[in-house]
């Protein structure tokens, strides 16, 4: 069973939710792939999708040189669905009209059926007759092309779905792979398996399967090495590449001195000792503030930490025998975003490497088991492979760790103060529930002294800045509502058992304009 022959390819035209669609279609069991909008025909023929989905953009179909649509893919035969930008191309393409909104429709919206539809018909809520959406754009769709029928409509819209049957092409103006629309997930299904005839493939146990006997199929008998963080990406590549290829995995994990409270140790016991994988660890924290000693630059931290660690892991691969393949935790977001880097056709342009810069000459060929798939994906795997949910679960962490959460110079005082301060906000977030309600909770050292009273003492010491974030996609995020209780006594905890802290704050800023991380 090839469980990716079965698939929906997704064409980009620059929308900000074009990996929800992507998580969508395959949360419900189907694989899919994200190619830009204007990948060579050839191989989207080759691809051979049982549907091809056409994502939203910024653009409008009026530019000379904004995306086109390849009216090829109407030749396939097999069933298209345009969202938001992709059905105003279908529109165009088609002979329709297509023209500047009166009353652009950004956020909440509700929608009303007008016609039978084969996508949205039965969706609708029985009582009122509407269907909440989630809508986002500035140009409409305001007359239909031959052959296809309107379906919806708003107050401000005449035409937010429309539909030709017979040729299997539907456009919904709005943006069914976001949360805030209602049935949206009843969308994807009713378009994957009642028009598409999708089965569900897609599933943890079988792409576990699958990846297992491609890492076979590549590595044979060679040894791998891999560099190991602690992170979830990592952490989730060494337990598969165990499972496939046992004791020729080779794990090196540099303790940089600048990683979550007691977490060196917490690694080595999960990964050495709990699941017998082969680490080698490298205690190198002083080797970390000795290289980061003077230096406030945020941008520099980050190239010290990530060319010591480089240098580390390529002495310590240089002592092993017989390594022929290097494996990373590149994941499937990381591909997609480096490769509208590459092109330019990005609005948000954001490249991506792991261990990255290491010699030519150490000359390993490079294996990335994790590049197909999704973070959500990703810790699936990783709890079906026997890792701790409490690890796979984690919120994420920076690469060069404590080293961009400690403002200014690193110092080793300052890491152990912050190390402390950070555990005991998420020991809370998660004896009062909070945990897994916000997305990504830290702290952060500030080097600025502040007076404090403990007792009847004056204490003249530093001060900790508290920042937790809910968020979808990690692109905008809100300040979390933390109960003022809950703050009350993380505060307290924190300048009763670390007396070089006075003082504690908490971080009211959303992004944008700020960023989720202080440096």
């Amino acid at each position: 069973m090839n469980i990716k022959n079965n698939k929906i390819l997704i064409l980009d035209f620059g929308s900000q939710f074009t990996q929800l669609i992507a998580r969508r279609v395959r949360e419900l069991g189907v694989y899919c792939e994200v190619w830009p909008w204007d990948v060579d025909f050839a191989l989207i023929k080759e691809f051979n999708p049982k549907g091809i989905v056409l994502s939203g953009g910024p653009e409008s179909v009026h530019l000379d040189d904004g995306p086109q649509l390849d009216g090829r893919i109407f030749d396939l035969k097999i069933p298209v669905l345009g969202i938001c930008y992709g059905m105003q191309a279908i529109a165009h393409h088609f002979g329709g009209s297509v023209v500047p909104s009166d009353e652009k429709e950004f956020g909440y919206a509700q929608v009303e059926l007008t016609n039978k539809s084969g996508l949205l018909q039965g969706l609708f809520d029985k009582e009122q007759g509407f269907l909440d959406v989630w809508m986002s754009h500035g140009d409409k769709v305001d007359v239909m092309p031959q052959g296809f029928v309107a379906t919806s409509k708003t107050a401000t819209a005449p035409i937010t779905s429309f539909e030709n049957g017979d040729a299997q092409i539907y456009g919904l103006q709005f943006h069914a792979e976001v949360e805030h629309t209602t049935q949206g997930r009843k969308i994807f299904e009713r378009f994957l398996f009642g028009i598409c005839a999708c089965e569900k493939l897609w599933k943890t146990d079988n792409i576990i399967q699958t990846h297992i006997k491609s890492i076979k199929n590549q590595a044979g008998n060679d040894k791998v090495l891999l560099g190991l963080s602690g992170g979830v990406d990592s952490s989730v590549v060494a337990a598969l590449l165990h499972q496939a290829i046992g004791d020729n995995l080779v794990c090196v994990f540099v303790d940089t001195g600048l990683l979550r409270y007691k977490e060196g140790d917490q690694v080595m016991q999960t990964m050495a000792d709990d699941m017998d994988i082969n680490v080698i660890r490298v205690n190198a924290q002083q080797m970390y503030y000795d290289a980061l000693k003077g230096e406030s630059d945020p941008e520099k931290k980050r190239k010290i930490i990530g060319g010591l660690f480089i240098k580390i892991f390529e002495e310590e691969a240089r002592k092993l025998d017989n390594v022929k393949w290097l494996a990373q935790g590149t994941i499937y977001p990381d591909v997609i975003e480096s490769a509208a880097s590459k092109t330019g056709k990005s609005h948000v342009i954001k490249s991506h490497h792991n261990v990255g810069g290491l010699p030519a000459d150490m000359n390993l060929k490079l294996l990335e088991p994790l590049r197909d798939l999704f973070k959500d994906e990703v810790r699936k795997m990783g709890v079906a492979l026997g890792l701790p949910k409490a690890m796979v679960y984690r919120h994420p962490f920076p690469g060069p760790g404590l080293g961009v959460r400690i403002l200014g110079e690193v110092k080793q005082k300052y890491a152990q103060i912050l190390a402390k301060a950070d555990h005991i906000f998420i020991t809370e977030l998660v004896k009062w529930d909070l945990y897994d309600k916000t997305s990504q909770a830290f702290a952060v050292f500030l080097p600025v002294k502040s007076v404090g009273v403990v007792g009847d003492a004056r204490r003249y010491q530093y001060v900790i800045a508290l920042r937790a974030v809910e968020t979808i996609d990690f692109m905008t995020a809100r300040w979390a509502h933390l109960p003022y209780e809950f703050l009350e006594h993380v505060s307290t905890r924190i300048i009763n058992e670390i007396d070089k802290v006075s003082r504690v704050v908490y971080d009211i800023s959303s992004k944008p304009p700020a960023t989720i991380e202080w440096e």
